[in-house]
Order: structure tokens, then sequence, then C-alpha cells
């Protein structure tokens, strides 16, 4: 380890992890430092008897060639080398309790229009105008598609526009609204609060293309990790930052947990906001800043089973299922009581080398708000820090657990037979091991009714600190990608950047003819 680096990253998530690539790609030199066990945040796997489970990212968007998460990937040098599974043509069913019909999203905007145009004949018009609409709202997001452009901030009507009623505006059929609705625990949606951009930002990439990561999402961090060495840049785990140093109004060095200073000339939290401002110090912050930044809300967290299946005993699927138990409901999962829960999961499966055919697992999700386990709050436990939550969490846990495989019977009959084991993730697991406040799924809530309330910029007031990460703009493996080149556009100018960006592109689409 250095004396001294221009650039010390906190936290190695997905946008962390870009903006240290890019900054060393512009011969910054660079520092990641990173708690836990594991790189890569959301993008973290676990094995559980020779099995792979993904923490967060079950599937990806935009990777066919010319799409967005493709060109940013080609950009950072990790594209050639990951595997991937393309799912199927209806890569997400939605189905609901009591209805015996299934409803796919389709990959490829012509196909999505056409299956669902299939199934509702009469709402052709709507279906169409809904299409447009998505593709309309992510063109007004510059770096969504690589373009100059001058930002978003301006477009007040897009920041109020809420995405239930836009929905609801477009299409008349109660189901069909259900289903465009359908995947919304990809962003935790809210039917008073989600903007319509964020449903749109959500679903447009999956719909352009959707994958799977073979043998798991981690492999993007391993290669992000690789590219960022081969360029000169470090990366330590089990380096937890405690507090920063001050000098005058800038910071000076972070100090991890064993007292050791890492000294930098900027600095760039890919940590929660809320725990950031606690380190450095809330009073070197204006009081207005830091009570709004606490007073944010954070997306509700989830309970996860994580099921490892007897051999050849369960078919793999090659898609994913959002079941809802009723269709008037699919923007109120989050609202559960004790009696209801749950009333709405995703079901994803892992694929490996070795699929056959046959899954390994099944991995099944459905909200859970942080009070459930607020008993055990101050319990702290990872790989990196062993701590034991006693005999009422397991037992918490182990009713959770029955509950919710006798829901997922209705839709699977014979899942308990297939089951050899069973590990689960509760909202601790999540704050634990990925640090978001409470365990948040999707980092803070965006509302229609406070457009800027949860706007955070990557520049703060402090000099030499930024922030990056899906609390900046948005979640999810694009959304922190972008939330990289955003802050590194701070830093670099975003012009240069993006001319960068493009004159690669360009040079590898040269190349690509030559050969």
């Amino acid at each position: 380890m250095k004396e001294h680096y221009d650039v010390v990253i906190i936290g190695s998530g997905m946008g962390g992890l870009v903006a240290a690539n890019i900054l060393a790609r512009e011969g910054r030199s660079v520092c990641v430092l990173e708690k836990n066990n594991q790189y890569g945040g959301n993008l973290q796997t676990f094995v559980r008897e020779r099995t792979i489970f993904d923490t967060g990212v079950h599937y990806l968007g935009g990777l066919s060639e010319g799409q967005n998460l493709y060109r940013y990937f080609k950009y950072l040098g990790i594209y050639e080398e990951l595997k991937l599974k393309k799912l199927d043509d209806g890569f997400d069913i939605i189905t609901f309790d009591n209805d015996p019909n299934e409803y796919p999203h389709a990959q490829g905007y012509e196909d999505f229009e056409k299956s669902l145009i299939a199934q509702f004949p009469h709402e052709a018009e709507g279906i169409k105008a809904y299409c447009k609409e998505l593709r309309e709202t992510c063109n007004k997001f510059p770096l969504y598609n690589l373009n100059h452009g001058k930002p978003y901030y301006d477009d007040e009507e897009m920041f109020r526009t809420p995405a239930k009623a836009r929905i609801d505006s477009l299409i008349s059929d109660s189901k069909l609204r259900a289903i465009l609705a359908g995947s919304n625990l990809l962003y935790a949606g809210e039917p008073d609060k989600t903007p319509f951009y964020v449903h749109a930002l959500s679903v447009n990439s999956y719909i352009e293309s959707s994958y799977r990561c073979v043998n798991g999402g981690s492999q993007i961090t391993k290669l992000l990790i690789r590219r960022l060495k081969e360029n000169g840049g470090e990366a330590y785990k089990h380096h937890e930052v405690v507090k920063f140093g001050h000098e005058g109004k800038k910071l000076v060095y972070a100090e991890v947990a064993d007292g050791k200073q890492i000294k930098g000339d900027l600095f760039i939290s890919n940590i929660e906001p809320k725990r950031t401002l606690k380190l450095v110090g809330e009073d070197k912050f204006r009081k207005s800043y830091s009570n709004r930044i606490e007073q944010i809300e954070s997306t509700i967290s989830a309970f996860s089973l994580h099921l490892v299946l007897k051999p050849k005993s369960f078919k793999y699927l090659n898609y994913n299922y959002y079941h809802f138990k009723d269709p008037s409901k699919v923007w109120e999962g989050h609202q559960y009581s004790e009696d209801s829960w749950p009333e709405s999961y995703m079901v994803s499966m892992g694929v490996s080398k070795a699929t056959d055919g046959w899954a390994d697992q099944m991995t099944v999700i459905t909200y859970m708000r942080f009070d459930e386990v607020k008993s055990w709050e101050n319990t702290f436990n990872t790989v990196a820090k062993k701590n034991d939550r006693g005999q009422t969490y397991a037992e918490f846990k182990d009713t959770k657990t029955e509950k919710f495989l006798n829901e997922l019977e209705k839709k699977f009959p014979n899942i308990r037979e297939c089951i050899q084991s069973i590990y689960t993730s509760t909202p601790l697991s999540y704050r634990d091991y990925i640090g978001s406040n409470q365990g948040a799924m999707y980092g803070y809530v965006k509302d229609v009714n406070y457009p800027l309330k949860s706007f955070i910029a990557p520049r703060t007031k402090i000099g030499n600190l930024f922030f990056t990460g899906q609390s900046l703009n948005m979640h999810g493996i694009l959304g922190v990608t972008i939330s990289g080149v955003v802050t590194c556009s701070e830093i670099l100018g975003r012009d240069y950047l993006l001319n960068r960006i493009l004159e690669q592109e360009k040079e590898n689409t040269t190349a690509k003819i030559s050969v």
C-alpha cells in the first residue's frame, strides 16, 4: 500500500469499481477499500453445498451488441470475458392466484408488443403508446444512451409523473395494467410515490435484452478488479473505514479499523451517504444538508429463500416469475399485514456451466420491512465478523420460511419434495453485507411529491469528497455503472469523459472491421 493516492474509494460496489477503473485508466493512482470478505456489494455471491447463489443481481438487461450496458462493459474491458446466458423470449412471466394464464414480458419491443396484443387485442393502441413512452422517457437521460446532451434536471414534469397513474392513463384493462407493472419488485414501486421514469429506466433495458450470469454475478466484480490492477489501481478487502481525517475544509486520509491511515487527494464514497456523513463528521456539512440526508426515506428491504434443489428434481426455468395474490394490488406488496404476507414474490434461478436442463437452485424474494427484525438491529453478522443472533431470530426465520413455502407451493405443488436444503436472507443480512440503510433493496425512495428530496449530487460541499453508487441516480447494474460515470464526469469533465468512451468504442469498431 502506498503512502498517498490520487483517489481513495470507500466501498467496492459496482459504482465504486466503475469509478476506480475509469480514473485508473486516466492515469490516476487509485485505492479501493472494502470492509467485507468479498468485493462487489450487490454483486457478491455465496456458496451453499457447492451451489452458487447471487446476493442481489439475478439478471441483467441491455447486454446485446450495441445496447447501453454492452457499450459500457465494452469500454470497461470486461464484456468479452463474461459468461452469459440469454433468457427465453418471455424473460419475465407475470402470474396471479386463481388465474391459470401466464403473461410474458417478451424480449425486443416488437415481440413485447406482439405477445401482449395477442392476449389483449382490444388494448393494442395502449400497448404501443406505453412502449413508445418507455423509450421516449429513457431518451431524456443522455448517459443512459451514451449521448451528449443537457442534463435532465430541469424536466420537472418527468419527475412528477407517477408510474401507476401514467400506466393507468394509457391502459384501460385492469389485468393488463397489473401485468405492465408486474415486475415492479425491480424497484420497489409504490402507487403514490414511484415516478414513471424509474419504471421506464428499470424495465427498458430488460425488454431490449435479458441475460443471466453463468456461475453468478461476482464474475463482473472479478473482471473489474483485474482490469483495475492492470491499470495500476489497488484494492484491499477487510479494510473498513471508521473515520476521515481533515485539514481545513478538505479530507486528507481515511482511517481503517486497524488504525492505518490511507491518504489521498480525492475521496469517493460508494457507501451509504447517511453513513458517510457520520464518518466524515456531520458538523463538517451545513445542518440543512445533513438533516436532509438523514431524513431521506430508504426503500423497503427483502426476505429471500435460497433453495438448494435435489439433483434432477426440478426443471431449470430460463425466465423469472413475478407472482401476485391479487392483480388489483400489484403496487401494494410492501403494505402487507402479518396475515397477508407475502402478497407478491419473484422466482429466479441461477445457471451454471453444468446446467443440463435441471435446476440446482432457486431464489425466491419478497418484501420485508426492517421493523420486523428491529429486535436484533444491534447484532451484526457476516463471514468476516461472525455473530449468532440467537434462538428467537432462528425461530422468526423458520416461521417466515414456512409461510413463504406455503405460498410457493400454490404455484409449484411439488416444490417441497424437490428441496434439499433452505437458506434465508433477511433485512439484517442485506444491511450487514451490502451496507444499505436498514437493508434497503434500492437505496433511497424516489417520490413524485418531493422530487428533489432524495436527490444527491455526486459533488459535496467538501471540495474533495464525492458520492457514487445507487443513492445517486438509479439502482441496478446499469444504474450504478452510470453513477460511476457521472461521478468521474465531475472529476474529469463530462464531455471529456464521454468523448473518451465514444472514441474507444470507435477504435473497437474499426479494429473489429479490420480483422
